[in-house]
């Protein structure tokens, strides 16, 4: 930074530009289609609003940090969350960047993204190497068979190692150290000479002009003005405004009403020819016929075969959502509503709960995905929840040879229907300086995960490989690594199918009543540890009530932890100057006996306050 915190200017080879309207197709020799891909907080982000001043995309009076991303949270918290497209023109040669998120909660959009492109720019961080999730997406684009242009970012960091970098990436990942690009996003150093490398090493398109339409959605999102706006490649034939489309696998069809590209700003075009990428507007009311992976084509003489799509991203984590006054009911569902029109991951149904009302039980990617929607529901709709513990889908098998799926612990069957409950497991990367071993190690075996392999990188990092219960990494695993590993250490996870485990569910009862809230799921071996520290914490958030009552944790009808909260007293011998003692003994047995009688029809009233605090995630 310079004086008084002003950013100095690029250093920029090249001359900028202002970008020219499209006029006609382009042709496919001239197209490049790239993603930006790297761990978390690399610098994807930068170096998109780089290629954009670079490229005279945006006027610089325009030009804020963070440009693509566009929802006030992805800035707040400097990450992205959707993938963005833009087009751009760089020496001759048309661009199509396509930025993605860096958080393993939102691999699937990168997964999509990269079905709708020839290349990869894999950025690392020169500071810190290869981390978890650059691994993961570098392997993610190779099965995709794309050209991987590798590049080492934040060369002008003090920190930086850009030789020792290169080398790792060489020895990791077989990617030559010659052909490794340096650039800066910050300053803008080298990022002209990473185009053109783009333009010279990632392949253009292939596609058959005069073949029948055919084109991917990668992306959609929601405008309630005009409807759904799908971001799509095309990969054969061409896409006119005056087209009818067939949405193949919804079997719907559908006027175009516009088409056109981002430039980043939207500019409506007449007709997308095979390898551009560009969005489409027709009219369409529900995400749901214009998902992701959906194959368009033309309703009079179209393709036969739809395009290989993706499988849905599926829920991992469940927990319920009720508001804290049962009259925002309604306005819950509508906010619920909006959101999954803009993020088809999402899900939702509803539920009841006795101690809690009506609410839903929604599903998420993982636990930073539930926090986003958690934040959202909160600012931009305004509504106050309360979210139950988050839980994983388990695998009940019954006596009767019955298959259950459980997200909700109050749905498991009594144990003696049960014949056996399997659990969701993943196969975990953990990346971390050789240092922090024994560290990780010790948290991971805490947590009943499995060595799968270990494996030293370099002299200096280490790469370990778990398997492990997915239920043992929802809450705070990630949390305990960044603290033992004084936050060196990334994590990267993918599934690894159900495996058959000791566990049982653990109720609290409060005042002999089951709390469906606090029900969960545990191996057995931690039952108590869960039942004794829940049942503690509730007894400081309960008020004292004019009666005794107990806080129980039960397993089926046996009681594995009690914790009491003891009645306010009132002294009825206050008024008893001396006398015979059966007259303090009949006013004592009075009060016994009201105390009891109020014990069978009172009911004890749990603050929401106890709610919120007993189920915070961090605690």
């Amino acid at each position: 930074m310079g004086p008084a915190g002003v950013r100095p200017r690029p250093r920029y080879a090249c001359r900028i530009v202002p970008p020219v309207k499209p006029t006609g197709q382009v042709p496919t020799s001239l197209i490049r289609n790239f993603s930006i891909i790297s761990h978390v907080d690399h610098g994807k982000s930068t170096l998109s609003d780089r290629i954009l001043e670079i490229t005279g995309a945006v006027d610089p009076r325009l030009m804020r940090a963070q440009y693509l991303d566009s929802m006030d949270i992805e800035r707040e918290r400097g990450i992205t969350i959707k993938a963005q497209n833009v087009r751009v023109g760089f020496e001759g040669h048309t661009l199509h960047l396509i930025d993605t998120p860096g958080h393993v909660d939102f691999g699937y959009e990168v997964s999509r993204s990269l079905a709708a492109c020839e290349g990869a720019v894999l950025l690392v961080d020169a500071s810190q190497g290869i981390q978890a999730q650059t691994l993961a997406n570098c392997y993610l684009a190779l099965e995709n068979d794309l050209e991987i242009v590798a590049v080492l970012n934040k060369i002008d960091l003090p920190a930086a190692e850009p030789e020792r970098c290169a080398l790792e990436i060489e020895q990791v990942l077989g990617l030559a150290a010659a052909d490794i690009l340096s650039i800066s996003a910050k300053t803008g150093e080298g990022v002209p000479e990473l185009l053109r490398a783009i333009i010279e090493r990632v392949p253009p398109p292939t596609g058959d002009r005069d073949a029948p339409l055919r084109g991917l959605i990668f992306d959609s999102s929601f405008d309630q003005y005009r409807g759904v706006v799908s971001s799509l490649r095309i990969m054969d034939g061409t896409l006119r405004t005056s087209d009818r489309l067939r949405f193949m696998q919804a079997n719907a069809v559908h006027d175009v009403e516009e088409i056109g590209v981002r430039t980043p700003v939207p500019l409506p075009i007449d007709e997308l020819g095979p390898g551009e990428v560009g969005y489409l507007i027709a009219g369409i009311k529900d995400v749901g016929e214009a998902r992701s992976g959906e194959t368009v084509t033309t309703a009079i003489h179209g393709a036969t075969e739809a395009l290989e799509g993706y499988e849905d991203p599926l829920p991992m984590v469940f927990c319920g959502i009720y508001p804290i006054d049962g009259d925002d009911l309604p306005d819950l569902r509508d906010s619920l509503e909006k959101l999954k029109l803009n993020d088809a991951s999402f899900t939702f149904e509803p539920e009841s709960s006795r101690a809690l009302g009506f609410g839903f039980r929604c599903g998420f990617l993982g636990l930073l995905h539930m926090e986003i929607i958690m934040e959202r529901l909160d600012r931009e709709f305004n509504l106050a929840i309360i979210a139950t513990a988050p839980s994983v889908v388990y695998k009940a098998y019954l006596t009767d040879g019955t298959e259950l799926v459980i997200d909700n612990p109050t749905e498991l069957p009594e144990a003696s229907r049960l014949d056996h409950l399997d659990e969701p497991m993943l196969v975990i990367t953990i990346l971390s300086p050789s240092e922090y071993t024994g560290a990780i190690m010790d948290l991971c075996q805490t947590r009943r995960a499995e060595m799968v392999r270990m494996e030293y990188l370099s002299p200096e990092r280490v790469e370990l490989v778990y398997e492990i219960p997915m239920a043992e990494v929802v809450l705070d695993f990630f949390d305990q690594l960044k603290s033992r590993t004084k936050g060196y250490a990334s994590l990267d996870y993918e599934r690894k199918g159900f495996q058959t485990s000791n566990l049982v569910r653990v109720d609290i009862l409060i005042n002999s009543i089951p709390v469906d809230a606090f029900s969960t799921i545990v191996h057995r071996d931690s039952a108590e540890r869960y039942g004794r520290r829940m049942a503690e914490r509730l007894k400081e958030l309960i008020p004292r009530q004019m009666f005794d009552v107990p806080i129980q944790a039960a397993i089926g009808g046996r009681v594995i932890s009690r914790e009491t909260v003891k009645a306010k007293r009132k002294d009825v011998l206050a008024k008893c100057y001396g006398g015979d003692i059966t007259r303090k003994r009949k006013l004592l047995e009075k009060q016994k006996e009201g105390k009891k009688k109020m014990k069978n029809i009172g009911r004890v009233e749990i603050p929401q306050e106890a709610f919120i605090s007993a189920l915070r995630l961090e605690d």
